[in-house]
């Protein structure tokens, strides 16, 4: 067997090869060695920047827990469900049909979202949506809210922020109150 050379810039001593033809110096500072056999490794590199590591919200300045903080996954699904429930019962009450469930629902999430932040379901579960610079949301970026919202599965895919894609299309975030 024959040993490779290290390659350096400077032209450092020869060093006992390690695992896949590195120093042994250079496999054990990064703390593992590489596979053999050219494959690459399918390992993560270690998170060096404390940041990408951090709480939901810490870039829109928002604190980590308490009012202000991004509102959990749990409490914004029960907000879903009463809002739905309520607009089955309104549905029901005007039209004796349950048909036009999901226009009450979307006229309901559309307005109260654009003028006061707050649907019913929110407000009974103390959180609200706001734009990510602490304004209210308004009747355009409302409706495109609503519009996704209403696809139902894009709401489901969340970044580190527990933002869904209706909340990054215009520009939201759902905080507690």
């Amino acid at each position: 067997m024959v040993a490779k050379k290290p390659r350096n810039r400077r032209g450092a001593g020869q060093a006992r090869a390690g695992a896949g033809g590195q120093p042994a110096s250079a496999a054990s500072a990064r703390g593992a060695s590489r596979p053999s056999g050219g494959t690459a490794q399918l390992t993560a590199p270690p998170v060096t920047d404390p940041k990408a590591a951090a709480y939901p919200g810490q870039r829109f300045g928002l604190p980590e827990r308490g009012p202000g903080s991004v509102a959990s996954m749990p409490r914004r699904l029960l907000a879903l469900l009463i809002d739905w429930l309520l607009s089955m019962l309104i549905a029901y009450w005007l039209t004796r049909s349950q048909f036009w469930t999901i226009a009450v629902f979307a006229v309901e999430v559309w307005v109260l979202t654009a003028t006061t932040g707050f649907t019913v379901g929110k407000r009974l579960t103390g959180i609200r949506t706001i734009r990510t610079n602490g304004g209210l949301v308004g009747f355009r970026w409302a409706l495109l809210r609503t519009a996704i919202l209403l696809t139902v599965v894009p709401p489901l895919l969340t970044d580190r922020d527990l933002r869904g894609l209706h909340d990054r299309a215009s520009d939201t975030i759902v905080v507690r109150v």
